[in-house]
């Protein structure tokens, strides 16, 4: 898992052009589209956007991505509030990793939803189960931003602030409930369908699950140490600027260039951010 996690890590850097800048906004007026289109045609109109294995093993392979395009509810305003966050959400971590990881994420994210979706047919032998919203992509990516941003405020329906940690548990507790509840009436594809459709959380966050859960690795190098608790004292100190990130080499920030992409190197010691110019040409920073 850890060497699956520096190959991510190793191919969004070596290719950051890769991935659709801005993904998130066209997934949301997509959402809202498909939403207005079904006030005037209904949503059956919309079924040949779902994915289902019967249709796509007859050639209309489309349905592989065109599930994330449709509405994961039909209540306007309920729609609104769940728009805007994924919105919001998917934006901070494309800025944080950057469009190529983030793509990544959301195309595992894709994967692995249409994966339960074929166990389950599969296991069933009923090939119509259909995948007609991004429920679990949705929720995986809410997931990572908890992850990375835990103490973050974020208002319930807009109207209960909690923390994004404690709204994180409710959705694993919640998630947990369904999975027994299928075990214990035999629907064990179901349940079985609902773990395949998060491992993209698990893969790309299988450190900070360890963390969590108390399983330490015995090795672990003084300058991950290092680099980890920088991190934590870095956005600490982003409420404090009018910035995110800046060059160690030529001081651009991602405000003033938000053409430019930004990285931090690993290989230095503290946590240090380059410019996309300058992460693969700099000296590196030791004690």
């Amino acid at each position: 898992m850890k060497k699956l996690n520096q190959w991510i890590d190793r191919f969004a850097y070596s290719h950051p052009r890769f991935g659709i800048p801005n993904l998130m906004l066209y997934i949301v007026i997509a959402n809202a589209v498909t939403y207005i289109l079904t006030l005037f045609a209904g949503s059956a109109a919309l079924s040949f956007l779902k994915f289902d294995l019967y249709h796509v093993l007859h050639g209309e392979v489309w349905r592989l991505v065109t599930f994330v395009l449709l509405p994961f509810t039909y209540r306007p305003i309920s729609l609104f509030i769940m728009l805007s966050f994924c919105y919001f959400v998917g934006g901070t971590l494309e800025r944080e990793w950057g469009t190529a990881k983030f793509t990544l994420y959301y195309l595992s994210g894709m994967l692995f939803s249409v994966l339960s979706t074929v166990i389950l047919s599969l296991a069933t032998g009923y090939y119509g189960w259909s995948l007609s919203d991004a429920y679990y992509i949705n929720l995986t990516m809410f997931l990572a931003f908890a992850v990375m941003y835990p103490d973050a405020q974020v208002w319930f329906y807009g109207v209960i602030p909690l923390k994004a940690k404690w709204l994180a548990w409710a959705d694993i507790a919640l998630m947990a409930w369904n999975i027994a509840r299928s075990v214990r009436y035999g629907a064990y594809a179901s349940a079985l369908a609902a773990v395949v459709a998060i491992l993209n959380f698990v893969i790309f966050f299988w450190e900070d699950i360890k963390s969590i859960l108390g399983i330490q690795s015995r090795q672990r190098s003084r300058q991950t140490i290092q680099f980890k608790s920088a991190v934590r004292q870095q956005k600490k100190a982003e409420t404090e600027r009018g910035y995110r990130h800046k060059c160690e080499v030529c001081g651009r920030t991602d405000a003033d260039h938000p053409e430019l992409e930004f990285r931090y190197c690993s290989k230095c010691q503290g946590y240090h951010c380059f410019c996309s110019d300058h992460i693969f040409n700099h000296q590196h920073f030791t004690k």
